[in-house]
């Protein structure tokens, strides 16, 4: 089945109405509201008439957000805290390290820092011919 013209301008929609998101979402209007009281990453854009236009990932975190408050059961501070920890960047991946690899490291630092202070020592001593 292919998709009607007014489904594919649907999809393209870059702004949506709150009426839109409230069906899309499956929650009345004035939960989106009160969401966007306790979730300030949640700031949709108003048009000049004051009502509300939601962008789509403002729509991907209100799907989000529901999900963590309906079907996880999280409190709405812990569903806040999930959201900021999910939106951090991740911090470079530390690798563990086994014993020997460990060792292994150790050792060449060691190897490393005697061999800087040898071409130190080796720079102050006078050339002999």
């Amino acid at each position: 089945m292919t998709p009607t013209r007014v489904e594919t301008e649907d999809q393209s929609k870059l702004y949506r109405r709150i009426s839109e998101v409230s069906e899309m979402v499956g929650v009345r209007p004035h939960v989106l509201r009160y969401w966007e009281t306790q979730f300030s990453m949640l700031r949709p854009k108003k048009n000049r008439a004051g009502n509300r236009m939601y962008r789509p990932d403002e729509i991907r975190l209100l799907l989000r957000i529901k999900e963590l408050l309906y079907q996880r059961r999280f409190t709405i501070a812990g569903a806040r805290r999930r959201i900021l920890d999910d939106r951090k960047e991740p911090a470079t991946p530390q690798a563990e390290l086994g014993f020997e690899d460990a060792d292994r490291k150790m050792v060449l630092h060691e190897i490393r820092n005697e061999l800087r202070v040898l071409l130190g020592k080796l720079r102050d001593r006078p050339v002999r011919s």
